[in-house]
């Protein structure tokens, strides 16, 4: 056995390092980078990266499609090392509570965000907490079975989506419109249908990542050996992959990110395992923790905090407080508009990453 499987349970960095990497690109968008950076870049030659970090309107996939994808797996992979934690120093009964409770702060927190958002009170269940809070459910409801039967569940799960939106609207399930399954459900749940066509039931077929993330976290806690594990992530990884955009370019089913359809969960979750062990070879495996891998990794060891504070105080106040220094430093000596704002969102991004190096440094972890 080798010496990676051997303390794979104490700490696995690599994933440290991916939760970090997703939650410093979720809170850059909180600062503004993305919509400033876009601002900078359009007509010229990186405005193609600059699309990149903007969801896609409908039938496609851009690399900012794959952030949520990767948030929920990531929890999963999470959940069989904080499981066997919490088993060891206590009993099912008391895990199982905690789940509950942490799916409901999650519920919450997703619901007030939605207010703050609006700045008013909404009933609106569209957020990637409140997505998260049932997907949590799902996953740990399941993942005391072996891992064939977890992957035969989420297959079920993506199944069941294909059912309800083709029964539901035969001619066009997945037409660009508020004529399908998941804005039905939208107008049951809540009376209204999202202006960017997103629904609530993406938590269904989403599930389906976090059940994967869970069957990753186990062969990860498995004495099975890294080369073993690496191939099971490469050779499932490219599977997803195959059957997301063949049923996508074989008109069976499009890829849109905005209602989770079947062909999106299994491309976005291809890539999840295949940058999974990218991470995990070339971080844990071949043992390369250089020194400037923490900048990612402080900032998911508050994750869930640093999502709500950049999403709320920082958005709200943040960004005019750093642009009290940017603009006046920079605006009397004729650094244009745009790139002053671009410079102020790294200001501010800088400002989130530091609370979070702050805490980490202190100690303070903040659970839910």
């Amino acid at each position: 056995m080798s010496e990676v499987a051997t303390n794979v349970s104490k700490r696995l960095f690599s994933l440290d390092v991916f939760r970090g990497l997703t939650m410093f690109l979720l809170v850059a968008e909180a600062a503004g980078f993305h919509h400033n950076f876009s601002e900078l870049a359009e007509g010229t030659a990186f405005s193609g990266l600059a699309h990149q970090l903007h969801h896609h309107p409908w039938n496609g996939l851009r690399f900012w499609d794959l952030i949520q994808p990767f948030f929920m797996f990531i929890v999963g992979v999470a959940m069989p090392f904080s499981l066997r934690k919490r088993l060891a120093s206590g009993s099912r009964k008391a895990a199982t509570k905690h789940i509950l409770k942490r799916c409901f702060l999650l519920f919450g927190f997703g619901v007030l965000l939605h207010c703050v958002y609006s700045h008013a009170l909404v009933w609106e269940l569209w957020n990637v907490l409140v997505q998260l809070a049932f997907t949590i459910l799902i996953a740990y409801a399941v993942m005391n079975l072996s891992s064939k039967y977890q992957i035969g569940i989420s297959i079920g799960l993506l199944l069941l989506t294909e059912v309800l939106y083709r029964a539901f609207n035969p001619a066009s399930p997945y037409a660009q419109d508020h004529e399908s399954f998941g804005s039905f459900i939208d107008m049951l749940v809540m009376g209204k249908t999202n202006g960017g066509y997103w629904v609530f039931v993406n938590f269904i077929p989403t599930a389906a990542h976090t059940i994967w993330g869970v069957v990753c976290g186990q062969l990860l806690l498995s004495n099975k050996e890294a080369k073993s594990k690496l191939k099971s992530f490469m050779v499932w990884g490219i599977a997803l992959l195959l059957i997301g955009y063949s049923m996508d370019l074989l008109n069976i089913t499009p890829i849109v990110k905005r209602i989770a359809t079947t062909s999106f969960t299994f491309a976005s979750g291809g890539w999840c395992l295949l940058v999974l062990a990218l991470f995990y070879w070339w971080i844990d495996v071949r043992n390369n923790k250089p020194n400037w891998l923490r900048i990612f990794s402080v900032v998911g060891t508050n994750s869930i905090f640093i999502y709500l504070f950049a999403e709320t105080v920082g958005a709200q106040w943040f960004r005019g407080f750093g642009k009290i220094f940017t603009e006046g430093l920079l605006a009397p000596i004729g650094i244009p508009e745009d790139w002053i704002m671009v410079i102020n969102a790294l200001f501010v991004l800088y400002m989130f990453w530091y609370l979070t190096y702050f805490l980490d440094q202190k100690k303070v972890y903040f659970k839910i």
